[in-house]
């Protein structure tokens, strides 16, 4: 009798086993949940009141999980035997051999990875991702640069090593940087003469470079620097209502300066009317929109300069923009005469643009001033049209920039006066026209580059589609600084990243890390539920 009734305890303890299972299976669940949760916070994706209690809530779950398995085991101990030694417990040594099968892998995957690994920017406006013009630095730096980031604590060096680190994904090993708190190094930060909290040093072989604050134009600046050390002096002639270069406004040269003078090189003027000689360290002259003629003295100074082999820029304005009127022109007539460029008495009209007057680039020639601008447009606000003329032999001429075919050099200003754009076979300059062209004697070494334009380059246009990289390219040649050009840093452009809100990504990683799961594992438990039903 009283094994009898010992039976019927222990039959009616084994119905309540099931309980432990579920009550393991909904531990798990949310287990897998607070799991989600805690990744989030990791993520700084969401950030709760106190983390505290996602770690015991992640305790509990897991005392709840050995539980439950533990009341299976006491309830229906038959049971457990059962799945240990009977078909179950083969089918689940297979799965388990899977499972770790699997598990290997994904670890050796992930070794692969990290031992190899690759950059992906995910950010919707390409936060970590540089600019063409810093990814060009990068690949030409002839050895190893290190950055040195001076921060105390009280100084957050978050971006600044989010910058850096961008850097050094994107360089192949030529770029690593140190983090140092000058607090507790200041033998060190006193060798780089370090007075300012953020500052960076950028070094490479003997040259170094200090940075005040960090932003990806004035790295990518500094490592043009140290490429190319020494002192490169330019030019800009004054004198003859040339364009300012030292009071910005719209019609000045002062961005096109700044960006040279990022670039190292050292930028003044030259009055040749008043100094008579032109300085021997001239690498290059800029002559940048003259109103008023150039003396025959000084032309003969400029000839001079450049059949020695000396470079110069010259940069028209339409007729009308100048006191020139049908006064002669000593600079036209030697540039007509010696290297075959005429300036035409024109204002360029073309009818894809919208004003008619603003010349749109079409077309590039083949040169390394216009290798990575074509896909890129340039305009010139108004420019008068460039003709070649056949040269002596020695004197090797490229268009640079040319119209599209529709577009025309009008000749009859009363009628542009009028509000009259009409194409005249008989007088009208026919299209495509030439905007820009370049000129090399390759007995003297001289160079010369034209253009029919000088606004497309003052201020008010200088940073607008590929207008300084074709200026600061030109200037490039001239001066010799072939491998300088395309490395011309640019103004970092305000980025905004549109974030999703932390509801949307709660919901985002639960649908991923735990409802998908949880449908699979309720799947299981029905199919066994199923299976036992079915006996």
């Amino acid at each position: 009798m009283a094994k009898k009734t010992t039976s019927r305890k222990k039959s009616a303890a084994r119905k309540f086993a099931p309980l432990g299972l579920w009550l393991s299976g909904l531990a798990f669940l949310a287990g897998v949940i607070f799991l989600a949760v805690k990744l989030l916070v990791l993520m700084q994706i969401y950030v709760p009141p106190s983390e505290k209690w996602i770690n015991t809530a992640l305790l509990i779950c897991l005392g709840l999980f050995v539980i439950g398995f533990a009341l299976f085991a006491l309830l229906d101990p038959k049971r457990v035997r059962e799945f240990l030694t009977g078909r179950q417990a083969k089918h689940g040594s297979n799965a388990l051999i899977i499972l770790i099968a699997l598990v290997g892998i994904i670890i050796v995957v992930n070794l692969i990875v990290y031992q190899n690994p690759v950059q992906w920017d995910w950010t919707q406006d390409q936060q970590h991702t540089l600019a063409p013009e810093s990814l060009d630095t990068l690949e030409a730096l002839p050895s190893q640069v290190t950055a040195l980031g001076f921060f105390t604590q009280n100084y957050s060096s978050a971006s600044a090593e989010e910058l850096l680190t961008d850097f050094k994904d994107s360089s192949d090993g030529m770029f690593d940087y140190q983090i140092i708190d000058p607090e507790s190094n200041p033998a060190l930060a006193q060798q780089y003469d370090v007075t300012r909290d953020g500052t960076i040093i950028l070094i490479l072989g003997d040259q170094q470079e200090m940075l005040s604050y960090a932003s990806e134009q004035e790295i990518t600046s500094a490592l043009v620097r140290l490429m190319n050390p020494g002192e490169r002096v330019v030019y800009f002639m004054t004198g003859h209502g040339e364009a300012d270069i030292l009071n910005s406004g719209g019609t000045a040269y002062t961005r096109a300066v700044s960006v040279l003078e990022a670039k190292n090189y050292t930028v003044r003027t030259l009055n040749l009317r008043a100094e008579n000689e032109i300085p021997a360290d001239a690498l290059a002259i800029i002559i940048a929109g003259p109103t008023k003629p150039i003396s025959t003295g000084e032309v003969a100074l400029l000839e001079t300069y450049v059949d020695g082999g000396g470079a110069l820029v010259v940069l028209e304005q339409c007729t009308l923009e100048t006191e020139l009127g049908s006064s002669p022109d000593p600079l036209q007539d030697y540039l007509a005469g010696t290297w075959g460029v005429v300036f035409n008495n024109d204002i360029i009209i073309d009818p894809t643009s919208d004003p008619l007057s603003f010349a749109i680039s079409y077309s590039y020639g083949d040169h390394a001033i216009t290798e990575n601008l074509q896909s890129t447009i340039t305009f010139f606000p108004v420019a008068r049209s460039i003709t070649l003329t056949s040269g002596s032999a020695e004197i090797q001429q490229t268009p640079l920039v040319l119209t599209i075919d529709r577009a025309w050099g009008e000749t009859d200003f009363d009628a542009l006066t009028n509000g009259v754009y009409e194409f005249q076979a008989n007088s009208d300059i026919t299209g495509p026209i030439m905007l820009t062209a370049v000129l090399e004697n390759t007995t003297s070494g001289g160079q010369l580059a034209v253009f029919g334009d000088s606004s497309f380059a003052t201020d008010a246009f200088f940073d607008q589609y590929g207008n300084a990289d074709l200026f600061i390219n030109t200037v490039d040649w001239a001066a010799g600084q072939q491998n300088m050009i395309s490395l011309t840093p640019k103004d970092t452009t305000a980025r905004s990243l549109v974030p999703i809100q932390n509801f949307g990504w709660i919901m985002l990683g639960l649908a991923f890390i735990c409802i998908i799961p949880g449908i699979i594992i309720a799947g299981g438990v029905i199919s066994w539920i199923a299976r036992r039903a079915r006996g």
